[in-house]
């Protein structure tokens, strides 16, 4: 029986409208508060333009923000992925006890950012120096957490560690989706292990790193919880002649201009600018991908 257009609609619109009223138009609302000198309490606003994005441009700290979370969200995309791929390889081989060995690689993912910014940073301001003290070794003996230069790359430990299970089940299911008859003609053939993985698997896994990726950029790039409860955007330091904080991803900075320094509109403006930089970046990891799933 063919079916009427607005029976079709009827069942759409609760969705479209929950679509509309919680992301279009919110979104809308942004981009126009972020052309006023809106503070978030006068409802009467005046129109600057264009200016609220200028001075952006030449803040430090917004500066600084917008190239730590671009370097944060590299790091995190090739150890996450390597620290994922590889669990998965340990437990979808021949390993005893693997159901829960995946199972215990998955639940640090399971942990909330709150909570486990407070545990690690206990790990890091106490645990990882009295270790450096009782072993003598001078660079564990000062928080890593503590130092401008070692802060990122210890936030991408901590982030590896709580999502690299959660990648890892993503790459097990493809795996598990691959017949075991071609690796096996595989190894017929001579092919070693880092070969078959090389050129079967990581080909015949390509919609998988597609995804994986997406995911670990998109993550990585509206950090926030994990940020906040670690390191609180520090330890201090100075750029272009001023002191900023040096683990303040860009996240960080949009909320600390809003809640903080009170500038909505110029925090409306940053998170424009958020937007856009994310979506280029995710539509163009995606197409790469796509490209190369072709390829293969």
């Amino acid at each position: 029986m063919k079916r009427r257009g607005w029976i079709d609609a009827l069942f759409i619109f609760p969705c479209a409208f929950a679509f509309i009223m919680v992301i279009i138009v919110p979104f809308g609302l942004g981009i126009y508060y972020a052309m006023t000198d809106w503070n978030g309490v006068n409802p009467i606003v005046n129109w600057v333009g264009l200016s609220n994005f200028q001075g952006m441009f030449s803040e430090p700290q917004f500066i600084y923000s917008f190239l730590i979370t671009l370097m944060y969200t590299a790091i995190n995309v090739v150890f996450v992925n390597i620290v994922g791929f590889g669990l998965a390889l340990l437990v979808t081989g021949k390993l005893r006890l693997r159901n829960i060995y995946r199972a215990g690689f998955f639940v640090p993912n399971l942990i909330g950012g709150i909570v486990l910014g407070y545990i690690w940073q206990f790990i890091f301001n106490n645990v990882q120096v009295d270790m450096g003290n009782a072993l003598g070794i001078a660079f564990l003996q000062k928080s890593l957490i503590s130092r401008p230069d070692t802060v990122i790359w210890a936030m991408s430990v901590v982030n590896t560690w709580q999502y690299a299970g959660y990648i890892m089940m993503i790459y097990v299911a493809s795996i598990q989706s691959i017949p075991g008859s071609v690796m096996e003609a595989a190894s017929v053939d001579g092919a070693n292990f880092f070969q078959r993985v090389r050129r079967i698997l990581i080909p015949m896994m390509a919609s998988a790193f597609t995804i994986t990726l997406f995911l670990t950029l998109t993550n990585s790039f509206k950090q926030f919880d994990l940020n906040f409860t670690l390191t609180n955007g520090g330890p201090a330091m100075r750029f272009m002649a001023k002191p900023i904080r040096s683990s303040q991803l860009l996240a960080m900075d949009i909320y600390r201009t809003a809640n903080q320094q009170n500038l909505m509109a110029q925090a409306q403006a940053k998170a424009v600018i958020f937007f856009i930089v994310l979506v280029i970046f995710s539509l163009t990891q995606v197409y790469l991908n796509k490209r190369k799933e072709l390829e293969a």
